[in-house]
């Protein structure tokens, strides 16, 4: 595992979704070594992602979720890299509003992915979208959350697919129970702690949202 580290780019771009469209500055994770790694939502800027992987050897594309800012240059960057797109299934309508084809494989619960010695396991934790997945690596101390949760709460439920109580249930069971210093590795924004973060559920409650 000498050398497995955890590298972000920060792309910027657009999200749409309900008719709406804002402004965006998303967190691409790469994951693994010299040698391989793995990179999670490659997002808005496949030539950024792909001048950050280099000459490594890329074992697989993950996404977190389905939301286009997330996907949108997904496939571009797949290609670019010579790798595969796993994705829930539970997300495919989202993909299916960017693209014609659905991505070449799909993410269940408890999946798991090898890079660099690290094991990256798959936890579907829904509410802010239906497929949304998590990413728990272990041997790095670290979870990708995609949008479930972030610095100070949990990812948005306001839109179509979303449901508050779900991400509630998900950030409870399948995220608050890892280790308090489990880095958090978010969508966009700075990192955090699960030890941060876990006192705040109540208010995160009572707020509603």
């Amino acid at each position: 595992m000498t050398g497995t580290r955890v590298e972000r780019v920060v792309t910027s771009g657009t999200f749409s979704l309900d008719g709406g469209t804002w402004d965006v500055d998303n967190n691409v994770w790469i994951v693994g070594d010299d040698a391989e790694v793995i990179v999670i939502d490659p997002a808005h800027d496949a030539a950024a992602v792909a001048a950050a992987v280099g000459g490594r050897t890329v074992c697989a594309v993950l996404l977190t979720h389905g939301h286009d800012d997330h996907i949108r240059a997904a496939r571009e960057t797949a290609d670019l890299l010579g790798a595969e797109l796993f994705l829930n299934p539970a997300d495919h309508m989202l993909w299916s509003a960017v693209y014609d084809e659905l991505p070449e494989r799909e993410i269940a619960d408890d999946d798991s992915f090898e890079v660099a010695g690290v094991t990256l396991v798959a936890q579907h934790t829904p509410g802010h979208s239906p497929g949304s997945t998590s990413f728990v690596a272990a041997g790095l101390n670290a979870v990708f959350t995609g949008d479930t949760l972030f610095q100070g709460g949990p990812g948005a439920t306001g839109r179509s697919y979303s449901d508050f109580p779900t991400i509630i249930e998900s950030i409870t069971n399948r995220l608050l129970t890892l280790p308090g210093d489990t880095v958090v590795y978010t969508g966009h924004g700075d990192t955090t702690t699960i030890g941060a973060e876990a006192p705040q559920l109540q208010e995160w409650i009572a707020r509603g949202h």
